[in-house]
């Protein structure tokens, strides 16, 4: 099977080698990586063999190259980083293989490209949210148990369990439950002190996930009622998950610039908001993908967070409808041509082949 510094290594594979991402849209910073994205096509072995390959990656995955029946896969689909890859500005194309020039852009523009860039922008969007959630509403590394969405119902209120049984030197270990018969998560309340039976405890320790029953003799008077906000207690878990995995995964960089331009939200992500949602109106309009941004001041704007998050969203709701009217009324195709394609990568495999 062709590995990664096989195709990187050899220009007989290769067939497409661009810069991307922010240095190809001209958004880059002193910051800025170097992302590289390219085309190869498998040899002659590989081809007709049983193991195959779509794309290969170096290890920190700032470099991909994509086997051609894959590229040509995404381009049908209007895949937008497929797209930018096949209209990179020339003085961004690090090498060109002649057969590459059988595929041509127009051949794949089509209404597609309503869902996949401005539904792609749309996602983004729901993603800054997403991130303005956790800031201001960071959650304690100490994770909180079971029991602490407990509560022991006296009267017509409640006191938190932990609270309880400290008030009556109580160890929870020392405690045991029995389902209440027609009531959700509610349960009745012993102490071992009550019966020689050996009682479970309320949970069965700091990182249980659920309460736990014990067997309580016939008409023995329970110490308290008890509910189990089971409900909220899964939808802590899955936040706190979420949250400390975002924390270790974090671009600690674009955190802090979120943090410093103090309009708490992902100033990048929101550029590539609006670049995908400008693309998109420009495919309807122009029939063409512009790579390089000529909105590059706006959008560079937004990344330096002069605009409040709540004014950007505003402005790209407002965007999303002027798309869907421009792509209901433009003539692009619904799809492209799935077999003029198919011809197409014919005869470039014919041609790879047979050189």
């Amino acid at each position: 099977m062709m590995t990664f510094d096989q195709i990187h290594n050899n220009q007989q594979a290769l067939l497409l080698q661009c810069i991307s991402g922010s240095k190809a849209y001209g958004l880059d910073t002193p910051q800025s990586d170097t992302d590289i994205r390219g085309v190869f096509a498998l040899d002659k072995k590989t081809f007709y063999g049983l193991r195959s390959v779509e794309q290969v990656d170096n290890p920190s995955n700032d470099i991909t190259y994509y086997e051609l029946k894959r590229f040509v896969e995404l381009l049908l689909r209007n895949n937008p980083n497929i797209l930018e890859l096949l209209n990179t500005p020339p003085d961004k194309v690090l090498y060109r293989h002649p057969v590459m020039d059988l595929i041509r852009p127009e051949m794949f523009l089509s209404k597609l490209c309503l869902s996949t860039f401005a539904g792609y922008a749309q996602s983004q969007i729901k993603k800054a949210k997403g991130l303005n959630k956790k800031i201001f509403n960071p959650i304690d590394e100490k994770r909180k148990s079971v029991l602490d969405f407990c509560h022991i119902i006296e009267g017509y209120s409640t006191v938190p369990l932990q609270v309880w049984l400290q008030q009556n030197a109580y160890a929870q270990a020392d405690c045991g439950l029995i389902n209440i018969p027609h009531s959700r998560d509610m349960y009745a309340v012993f102490h071992q002190s009550q019966t020689p039976e050996k009682l479970w405890g309320i949970c069965s320790g700091d990182d249980a996930n659920d309460i736990v029953l014990s067997s309580i003799p016939e008409k023995l008077e329970p110490k308290a009622l008890m509910s189990f906000n089971k409900e909220g207690y899964s939808i802590y878990c899955r936040e706190y998950a979420e949250y400390w995995d975002w924390v270790e995964k974090r671009n600690e960089t674009r955190y802090q610039n979120t943090l410093q331009h103090g309009k708490n939200y992902d100033a990048k992500n929101m550029m590539h908001t609006f670049r995908l949602l400008n693309m998109a109106e420009e495919i309807a309009l122009e029939k063409q993908v512009n790579v390089f941004r000529p909105d590059r001041d706006f959008l560079l704007s937004i990344r330096t967070g002069e605009f409040l998050y709540d004014d950007l969203v505003k402005k790209a709701t407002k965007k999303i409808e002027k798309i869907k009217k421009l792509y209901a009324r433009c003539d692009l195709p619904e799809q492209p041509n799935e077999a003029e394609v198919n011809a197409v990568l014919v005869k470039m495999r014919e041609q790879l082949l047979t050189a």
